[in-house]
């Protein structure tokens, strides 16, 4: 059932570098899935299969109550993505008081900070105060 309807129990987790190091691999993972999948398919002319983003995850939305409440210590925090779209995407998520969904690319910012550079996670604070 759980492939239908997500548990509350594991729905929010921090966005830590071990989660992004998770993402790089599902990256790289991915590249070699396509590059022997390009070479299988390369006479047979077959297209891969795309996911799409969920539409009630999307950005400036507000999170469905399917998914349950947001734990209070996690309400403004970096977490990892509830969307299966963006498992391959170095991007993390962050829900404010409200339950909006705003969504962060985890490359550096200004060439200089990083995803979990004190100041990055200020100016995120900052942005998405209500």
């Amino acid at each position: 059932m759980d492939l239908f309807w997500p548990s509350e129990a594991n729905n929010f987790r921090r966005f830590t570098p071990e989660s992004l190091a998770a993402i790089k691999e599902r990256i790289a993972e991915k590249k070699k899935q396509q590059a022997k999948v390009k070479q299988e398919n390369k006479d047979q002319g077959a297209e891969e299969v795309k996911l799409t983003p969920q539409l009630d995850l999307r950005t400036y939305k507000k999170l469905p109550s399917l998914y349950g409440d947001v734990p209070a210590e996690l309400v403004r925090e970096p977490l990892e993505d509830l969307d299966p779209y963006y498992s391959d995407h170095k991007t993390f998520m962050v829900i404010n008081k409200s339950r909006t969904i705003f969504r962060f690319t985890a490359t550096r910012a200004l060439c200089l900070f990083g995803p979990f550079n004190p100041v990055r996670k200020a100016a995120i604070k900052v942005i998405i105060h209500s």
